[in-house]
């Protein structure tokens, strides 16, 4: 007799709203049967792809919380999962499971959309909107596939997957195949993104209503992150990358926005500049719709305005490894909030302090922009309920500014620092930041990598850990340094006062931090899911 794991069963599909992509809030559950005999039911189908990763278990909150094990965040609230944050891994800890159980559940759906569209285009062909959605449904395939895949696969054991379009007749959901390597698994990812690229509009062909669906660049773009991945195990894949992000560049358009302020804007008439690759576009209002990562790292009730929940904050190792290019840089400033530092919260101008949670010192404050306004709740910049603090923000999951680190990485693996340090430049160039004279290295990668992309998902834990694996002895050792390092913060002597003098201090959660080993590179997966599975999902290896 079969066993089942429940997350890789198809879930039922979600309608989400046709009328404005930027609320992509559950609205109903469809019936499966006869389903996509019209174009409303496979936007709604797509609709369903789209939400849970707006939602609190995927980007809003749960997969950032392992970002504690590197150096640049803190957590200003104690938690009960710190293992995440001290490598001692058990797999089955909440934010772990939460998001495991999010894109494997977006892979079946996506799985299931593919499968019955395909299947469609071959009997009486696609109407336009159909095919737009057949290609969204093998991005998010992909793009779920590979937040798995690099999390929990290795070289000598990859994650288990299926393409349902693969089978004959239905498909039973019975667990997938592990694949025997994760190579397997970047290749399939890739696979979908080329498919995806096939039957996805360029960003420019959509109209207004529909900007934040997936295009064509967002999918070069994840082939290119993909390589990078790929490149740990294979060097000869950063040439791939170069490749790919020469095309974004070039067939493309895409570019650096002028300033970082531009591209942090909650200006909806900035959220598309040349720098936007892929995000998740979020509105605020009483809508809510978007991420509510804004609100979990604003200030503990926002200083009795609004509800922040103070979770997030920055370290005072990444305000010091930012303060490298000058005290008071653009970049530092527009990234992070420290004592003193005046802002513009909902109308006033103020001078940042903290008196909740843990004492740390500082506040992220890349997405700010949108507390700027007087009354931003009734002027629609910010969600009126505070208990799902939205804001009006392009929130990034690619832009391409990290696509051009990524090449300069490939340059410096290629012994080509010439090339690594125009992209390098101009993303200094563009805050402002003094020009490198002399070719980079690996620790300037390391540096400005770090720098650029703060409190973004980008994942600057999983750099450190494929940094480890590197031939290069430079960035090998920046790696293990910050991986065996715990994180220091400021301590004020009058916390509500801005200009109060502070000491420096480790940072007083989660101190026992284990010294950091190879096996460490992945995830373990969820324990019920290994029992569930009949000896067919096998625990990686070092857990």
């Amino acid at each position: 007799m079969k066993k089942y794991i429940p997350i890789f069963a198809l879930s039922a599909l979600m309608f989400g709203s046709c009328s404005d992509f930027l609320d992509v809030q559950p609205e109903g559950i469809p019936t499966t049967d006869n389903y996509f005999t019209n174009d409303r039911q496979a936007m709604s189908a797509i609709d369903g792809l789209y939400a849970p990763i707006h939602q609190e278990s995927g980007f809003g909150r749960e997969l950032f919380w392992e970002q504690g094990a590197a150096c640049d965040i803190v957590w200003a609230k104690s938690r009960n999962f710190n293992s995440l944050a001290t490598f001692n891994y058990t797999g089955s800890e909440n934010p772990l499971t939460s998001t495991f159980n999010l894109f494997y559940t977006n892979m079946s759906r996506s799985n299931w959309v593919i499968k019955n569209l395909l299947a469609k285009e071959q009997a009486k062909g696609l109407s336009r909107i159909e095919r737009r959605s057949l290609g969204e449904a093998f991005f998010m395939r992909g793009m779920a596939h590979f937040y798995i895949a690099y999390r929990y696969g290795t070289k000598d054991q990859g994650v288990p997957f299926i393409r349902y379009e693969d089978i004959e007749g239905e498909y039973d959901y019975s667990i997938p195949p592990q694949r025997a390597s994760v190579l397997d698994n970047y290749q399939l990812i890739i696979d979908d993104m080329d498919k995806a690229i096939d039957y996805l509009p360029k960003f420019e062909e959509y109209g207004v209503e529909d900007q934040g669906r997936a295009h064509q660049a967002a999918a070069v773009a994840y082939k290119a992150k993909v390589y990078a991945y790929w490149a740990m195990w294979d060097e000869s894949k950063w040439d791939n990358v170069i490749t790919l992000v020469d095309k974004l560049e070039k067939e493309y358009g895409r570019g650096l926005a002028g300033s970082l302020d531009e591209f942090f804007s909650s200006d909806f008439a900035n959220f598309w500049n040349k720098e936007y690759i892929w995000s998740i576009p979020s509105n605020g209002g009483s809508a809510g719709g978007g991420t509510e990562f804004p609100g979990v790292i604003l200030e503990d009730k926002g200083w009795g305005v609004y509800n922040g929940w103070g979770q997030i904050k920055p370290s005072l190792d990444i305000y010091n490894e930012m303060a490298k290019d000058g005290a008071g840089n653009a970049r530092l400033r527009r990234s992070i909030l420290e004592y003193g530092q005046e802002f513009q919260f909902f109308g006033e101008t103020r001078s940042f302090f903290s008196n909740t949670n843990f004492d740390v010192g500082f506040q992220i404050n890349k997405y700010m922009d949108p507390f700027k306004y007087k009354d931003a709740t009734l002027v629609g910049y910010v969600n009126t309920n505070g208990n799902m603090p939205t804001a009006r923000i392009n929130f990034p999951l690619i832009r391409f500014a990290e696509m051009m680190l990524f090449r300069a990485e490939a340059y410096l693996v290629k012994n080509q620092p010439e090339k690594a340090k125009s992209d390098l430049n101009a993303i200094r160039q563009r805050s402002g930041l003094k020009l490198l004279d002399k070719n980079p290295t690996m620790a300037d990668l390391y540096h400005e990598r770090r720098c650029e992309l703060a409190f973004e998902f980008t994942d600057h834990l999983f750099d450190l850990k494929r940094w480890y694996m590197s031939s290069n002895s430079e960035i090998k050792a920046l790696a293990d340094k910050e991986l065996n390092t715990h994180p220091s913060v400021r301590v004020y002597e009058d916390r509500s006062n801005p200009q109060s003098s502070f000491t420096v201090a480790p940072y007083v959660d989660y101190p026992n931090k284990a010294k950091y080993k190879e096996h460490m590179l992945v995830f373990p997966y969820p324990s019920d899911q290994v029992i569930n599975s009949n000896g067919q999902l096998h625990q990686n290896k070092g857990y």
